[in-house]
């Protein structure tokens, strides 16, 4: 199992792990049924899919956050992701891995096994840093070093890093099909993605977006045994 999260690095990160992700939610399909949330961190994403209706299981490392977690989840696995066995979790209409892959030794096997529990048609929802921003750029190309941070794409825990065309991969060697890709803008080094106008619409440029794009949201559908031979 992973190590207790550090205070210091719990709070710097509370923005992203502890707040309902309306940007996830929004590629979560209104019908959901059964929905398993990897890293589920303190439940906040996955309390606001069970008020819609679903019924929410969660897998989480941190002891504390796994805590929070079973006040507002249906069901909560405290266990590291590469270890746990998928199987007993059941089937599920949908899965969310939002900011976790990252995190991993083999996020490839991980998406593998967990994927399989998603009922075929059914929805996955990844969410993974750039690492092809224009802070990474800047920093390797100009400064001379790869910052380590508490959050954000420097986050000292990541032990992997994708750019759009490696987050696409892995989200196919699963066995699904991308369905759509949102790319999350954030133009400086602190702060949140961007939802305002401008980003919008840098958002649908190529070429400037690729170095803009703090975050991609990628919604797959898990193909059916047919569509995989």
């Amino acid at each position: 199992m992973a190590a207790p999260m550090q205070d210091s690095r719990r709070a710097a990160r509370a923005d992203a792990y502890e707040n309902p992700r309306p940007e996830l939610q929004r590629h979560v399909p209104a019908g959901a049924q059964r929905v398993l949330d990897l890293g589920c961190a303190s439940g906040a994403l996955g309390a606001a899919l069970k008020a819609r209706g679903a019924y929410v299981v969660g897998v989480e490392a941190d002891p504390a956050y796994a805590a929070r977690a079973r006040e507002r989840l249906d069901q909560v696995v405290e266990a590291d992701l590469e270890t746990l066995d998928p199987a007993p979790l059941g089937r599920f209409d949908v899965l969310v891995a939002g900011d976790v892959l990252e995190h991993l030794q083999d996020p490839w096997t991980v998406l593998r096994r967990f994927a399989e529990l998603v009922e075929p048609g059914g929805a996955v929802v990844v969410s993974l840093p750039n690492v092809r921003h224009w802070e990474t750029v800047f920093a390797i190309a100009v400064q001379g070093r790869f910052p380590r941070r508490n959050e954000g794409v420097f986050d000292a825990t990541h032990l992997r890093w994708f750019t759009l065309h490696d987050a696409w991969s892995l989200v196919e060697q699963a066995g699904l099909e991308v369905e759509e890709v949102e790319r999350r803008i954030r133009y400086r080094r602190a702060g949140g993605a961007k939802e305002t106008p401008t980003a919008r619409l840098i958002a649908r440029v190529p070429g400037p977006r690729a170095f803009l794009t703090y975050q991609h949201i990628i919604r797959a559908r898990k193909l059916t045994s047919s569509e995989r031979t």
